[in-house]
């Protein structure tokens, strides 16, 4: 699978800048979601629809880099947490890579990094090849 971009989610406001976008690859027994921008309530409906989209296609094992990342509210971490419970329910998972540091402390703060398996970085998580 080739890398599939959503794009111009949100509304991007006078700066004429997209809000947030995401792409989507296939990298070794992963499918990598890459979101870059702001994910928000304005913003998290691509993200909602591509997770439910590849957990319904039986994808055993998800990756969301959130490298490029500027910023996620309690609507980002909520969609993440429901299909994280999806995946599992269908026999596979969902990991995060790259928190940045403000993404990461509220996750930290919720509780909820320790429900995910978080790495450093997309090719550390690659590199991990424990069974779904």
């Amino acid at each position: 699978m080739g890398p599939e971009a959503t794009r111009g989610a949100g509304n991007p406001a006078a700066t004429g800048e997209e809000r947030f976008s995401l792409t989507t690859a296939r990298r070794a027994d992963a499918v990598v979601l890459t979101l870059s921008g702001e994910l928000d309530h304005d913003t998290a409906g691509p993200l909602r629809e591509a997770l439910e989209r590849h957990v319904g296609q039986g994808a055993r094992r998800i990756l969301v880099d959130f490298g490029p990342l500027r910023f996620c509210d309690s609507t980002g971490l909520n969609v993440l947490l429901h299909a994280r419970l999806a995946a599992q329910e269908a026999g596979g998972r969902i990991e995060l890579a790259a928190l940045r540091p403000p993404v990461a402390r509220m996750f930290e703060i919720t509780g909820a990094q320790a429900v995910f398996q978080v790495y450093a970085g997309v090719e550390e998580a690659l590199a991990d090849e424990r069974p779904a």
